[in-house]
């Protein structure tokens, strides 16, 4: 793409009932319009799909493509939100480390790590739950996955400890482990 494309980004945010096709008739207007993506997380949760995907494109092309966005929706069966964006800036490298808990499922436990990483100052960049039942008891089992955006003037052996102790503290079985790109 050329560097004008780079600059000029579009958040869409998409969901609606789950039909084979979505994806390939979706990907096929933004590829016509001109447009990139960048990046794109979809999923099937219940008999529902979502997604949120970072397109990229030259100016003229994003708007194109905005242009065509409700009747998009309304041809897929999908509810559409879209809004300009541009490329996220950091100001200080963050190290990417992933943690992943496993526990009995109860409410609050994304609330809990949530709140953990929130003091520490510690940025969530993607999170990702889900239930299922134990081998052979039956019982109903969460886990978590996050990817965590740790700045360099951290400490981490001292965080990692931390967050291990406050997982033990709340009976949640952790790991805290750097990120594999």
């Amino acid at each position: 793409m050329t560097t004008d494309a780079q600059n000029n980004y579009l958040v869409i945010t998409a969901s609606g009932e789950d039909k084979v096709g979505l994806v390939d008739r979706l990907s096929s207007k933004i590829t016509e319009s001109g447009c990139n993506i960048e990046e794109s997380r979809m999923a099937v949760l219940g008999g529902q799909f979502a997604l949120i995907m970072l397109l990229s494109g030259p100016w003229n092309a994003l708007s194109k493509l905005e242009g065509q966005m409700e009747l998009l929706g309304d041809q897929l069966g999908l509810s559409i939100i879209h809004k300009r964006t541009r490329q996220q800036e950091r100001t200080q490298p963050a190290i990417p480390y992933r943690v992943e808990v496993v526990a009995m499922d109860h409410p609050g436990i994304v609330r809990d790590l949530a709140a953990f990483f929130s003091r520490n100052k510690i940025n969530i960049e993607e999170l990702q739950t889900d239930t299922y039942p134990a081998p052979h008891t039956g019982t109903s089992m969460f886990s978590v996955a996050i990817t965590v955006g740790i700045q360099a003037d951290v400490h981490i052996p001292t965080l990692r400890g931390d967050f291990l102790d406050y997982c033990d503290d709340l009976n949640l079985d952790a790991s805290f482990e750097p990120a594999r790109i």
